[in-house]
């Protein structure tokens, strides 16, 4: 498995023969490496959605699109996108699994919200997620944007992922901390990738804090645009 930080929250993960590209802000996106679109999105098979705020969601619809890629997400987001963008998009919800070539995602919960800017302020559609990836044997935690919740521990004994892809940068989302409770508390991952941070000067800089609190546990920090084995 192979994950490359699009900055921000977006992801390219390759898994099981898929390269999939979660929430893959873009355009506005000053952690994207523009300079290497292309490379990034080279041989995309999919697109998921964890929830409708535009510094996740902005311009996807047009790279879809554009590549003729499926988007998959909740039901309600998935249904606007359709009719708006004649995307091929599977609309889902917690707890649900869709199966994309040899790799399956269940769409878990998230504690957040859900909405997307429109003319007369935000328009809300549905509601937040994260996702358990799994394919190779192995399985892959997103969390989207989210606080520490119990629930974890449920998906840990169903799921037992190896890998957790956390959001961490605070104010908007669980912090550093939260975020190494989270892991060493509820889940029992081998390797961390902490995301959701740096971007802005309100979240998180460094992850130095994510690392120090989770001993024996591999903590990626890669920089946007690199791609590290997982």
């Amino acid at each position: 498995m192979r994950y490359t930080w699009l900055g921000h929250a977006g992801v390219r993960l390759e898994i099981g023969g898929e390269v999939l590209l979660i929430d893959p802000w873009i355009e506005g996106n000053p952690m994207f490496p523009q300079d290497r679109r292309a490379e990034m999105l080279a041989g995309a098979t999919a697109v998921l959605i964890t929830h409708g705020h535009d510094d996740h969601t902005g311009g996807v619809p047009e790279i879809a699109a554009g590549m003729g890629l499926p988007v998959y997400g909740m039901v309600e987001l998935m249904g606007r996108w359709a009719s708006a963008h004649g995307l091929a998009a599977t609309g889902f919800n917690k707890g649900g699994t869709v199966r994309i070539g040899d790799v399956a995602v269940t769409m878990v919960n998230a504690t957040h919200s859900s909405s997307m800017s429109g003319p007369d302020g935000p328009v809300f559609v549905g509601s937040e997620a994260g996702y358990i990836i799994e394919g190779e044997g192995r399985g892959v935690y997103v969390s989207g944007d989210t606080d520490v919740m119990a629930d974890m521990g449920v998906w840990n004994d169903i799921h037992a992922p190896d890998v957790g892809i956390l959001c961490a940068g605070g104010h908007y989302t669980m912090d550093m901390t939260r975020a190494a409770y989270a892991a060493s508390k509820l889940f029992s991952f081998r390797t961390v990738v902490p995301y959701h941070y740096r971007t802005f000067p309100l979240l998180e800089q460094s992850a130095e804090a994510l690392k120090a609190a989770l001993p024996g546990v591999r903590v990626l920090d890669p920089d946007p645009g690199e791609t590290v084995e997982l």
